[in-house]
């Protein structure tokens, strides 16, 4: 009989180790600490406290959306969503993160970590599991780092596969977004939101073009630095190896607008994707900010400005938030399958 399962978060050594490794502190915008300095508690107090701040945040701009427009024409329309649309909403945003998981194999294979693809599902949904209930940005990732980390022997491997897939997610949410701002030609939005979604997404491309070069001068930079940035080299040095992970960020990011038109038919608007093409992405980039709890608040505000300069109905649209923020919950719940038949290997386990 398997013993009880370990998890990630009650085993403080796990992730002091991922917690300590350099590129993990650079990711998390946390200075470099000598090996004396470095934390034994799992989670240190700013960790609760800007958890605390951003649940806070999405609390007062809820709060202030509610007091500003009437809540209760929302939750009649909340009440109205189609149960049969809402569950698609939630297996195709469930199947979107088995999209993710699959680009988060094929960036880990880049660097040396390999493994089935059940295995990094499973390692994907624990992570999105753990976000629910552990303060901290990225908590999720730390879980995903100790599990496939240890599972190989490789901790360094494991890390640069997470910063990997955090930063080809975000630029794949880039250039999705501009590419419909271009293909729609702005569709109907001001210059205003579109002509930063267009820099942004050229400036990214731009960079994404030059990674050789960039990788070149890592070997120049300040010593915490290069070791930080050293593990995502192989990434820079290759970018067509890149190519198939975007193109899985791009078909994620499809799926998301999917999930938000699908919730809209849900609630009886007979309205085309193609708004949702449109605003669901720079809504994204917007709620990809650490500044709220999983976007909450944010998404809703750019919901209700961007969605009403298209001609839908600014309650509707803040209903469309909730929902959308409600369908998150629930795929992140089913991770807890994940969580209790995964193993957490030993520290001194050895790979197969």
């Amino acid at each position: 009989m398997r013993q009880a399962v370990n998890r990630a978060w009650s085993d403080p050594i796990a992730l002091s180790h991922a917690r300590a490794s350099p590129c993990y502190r650079v990711l998390m915008h946390e200075p470099q600490m000598t090996t004396a300095e470095r934390p034994v508690e799992t989670q240190p107090p700013r960790s609760y406290r800007g958890f605390i701040l951003r649940a806070g945040l999405s609390v007062a701009i809820i709060l202030f959306l509610f007091w500003r427009y009437d809540p209760r024409p929302i939750f009649q329309i909340l009440a109205r969503e189609n149960p049969g649309y809402f569950l698609a909403t939630l297996a195709l945003f469930i199947a979107g993160h088995v999209i993710a998981a699959y680009r988060w194999q094929l960036l880990a294979a880049i660097v040396g970590v390999h493994g089935s693809f059940m295995e990094f599902v499973a390692i994907y949904f624990i992570g999105f599991f753990t976000n629910l209930f552990v303060p901290g940005l990225m908590a999720g990732d730390a879980a995903r780092i100790v599990y496939l980390g240890r599972r190989h022997n490789q901790m360094a491997g494991a890390l640069a596969s997470i910063a990997a897939n955090r930063a080809y997610g975000l630029l794949g949410l880039f250039w999705f977004a501009a590419s419909m701002v271009y293909v729609f030609d702005g569709g109907g939005l001001p210059a205003t939101v579109t002509r930063p979604i267009l820099w942004i997404g050229a400036l990214t491309l731009a960079a994404y073009l030059v990674s050789p070069w960039l990788a070149t001068l890592i070997p120049s930079t300040p010593r915490p630095v290069r070791r930080a940035i050293g593990l995502i080299a192989p990434y820079l040095h290759h970018p067509f190896k890149i190519i198939p992970p975007l193109a899985l960020s791009f078909a994620l990011q499809a799926s998301r607008s999917a999930c938000q038109w699908l919730l809209a038919l849900g609630l009886g608007l007979d309205v085309p994707i193609r708004p949702f093409l449109l605003v669901v992405p720079i809504a994204s980039v917007f709620a990809s900010l650490p500044i709220s709890l999983a976007g909450l608040g944010v998404r809703e505000a750019v919901y209700l400005v961007l969605f009403e300069m298209l001609g839908i109905d600014r309650n509707d649209a803040v209903a469309l938030g909730l929902l959308f923020f409600a369908t998150t919950i629930l795929a992140g719940l089913t991770g807890a399958l994940a969580f209790v038949t995964t193993e957490l290997p030993s520290r001194n386990h050895t790979a197969a």
